[in-house]
């Protein structure tokens, strides 16, 4: 018998998400309320910076069986942690530009009221990630929204060459059942493994790999 996933209830989801985050040291989680709609998960409360709301959803993404997130957490900022969104905005451009992993890629900052928006196109998603790790921990921060597009100079035929290459080389997954489809830098993995962790450890592994712009994680996990 196959499955898409591992079949758990929402209540089950519900505990091991407030567990996830008790466990988080950067989350103080009674800030923190959790609910569960059909594996759907929606954060509530209030932090009182970016990091912590966003520790908070990364959290929430590592339970088994959780489909999607929804942040609803609110930041507000402590006394003295306000900042001019003139002074963030240099210090996320002063971020980017020392980030070696960024060089020379060009990233424009834009700043509302302490919500950063990112704009600009890379040819990796890590430097996309990267992009936005430099600048969320910055003091005076309340969110980041990440605008930047990955867009590939690599054929398909190239692309999937590198995802099955990273496949097999990655110990935690069967890559002889993992087939690969590219179309415009989209990755589209399909087939049956063993365990939860070997299918997210290729979609991870499929991310890894130049030119990817978006991957579509059709795996199942068989019984």
């Amino acid at each position: 018998m196959t499955i898409a996933t591992t079949l758990r209830s929402d209540a089950d989801i519900q505990t091991e998400v407030l567990a996830e985050l008790k466990w988080e040291p950067r989350v103080q989680a009674p800030e923190i309320g959790v609910a569960v709609k059909e594996g759907v998960v929606t954060l509530t409360g209030w932090v009182d910076s970016y990091t912590k709301r966003w520790a908070a959803e990364d959290a929430a993404h590592r339970v088994r069986g959780v489909k999607a997130v929804a942040n609803d957490i609110e930041v507000r900022l402590g006394t003295g942690g306000e900042r001019p969104d003139a002074e963030i905005a240099a210090a996320a451009a002063r971020a980017l530009e020392w980030d070696a992993l960024l060089v020379p890629e060009r990233i424009d900052v834009t700043v509302s009221k302490g919500w950063i928006t990112l704009r600009g196109t890379v040819n990796w998603h890590y430097k996309k990630q990267e992009a936005e790790r430099a600048v969320r921990n910055l003091a005076g921060v309340k969110g980041v929204s990440n605008l930047i597009e990955v867009k590939s100079k690599m054929q398909p035929a190239e692309i999937k060459k590198q995802v099955e290459q990273a496949l097999v080389r990655t110990a935690q997954t069967d890559a002889e059942h993992i087939s690969v489809e590219v179309n415009d830098g989209k990755v589209t993995l399909k087939g049956t493994v063993r365990a939860w962790v070997e299918r997210q450890e290729a979609e991870r592994a499929a991310w890894r790999a130049p030119g990817v712009v978006s991957v579509d994680n059709r795996i199942t996990v068989g019984v």
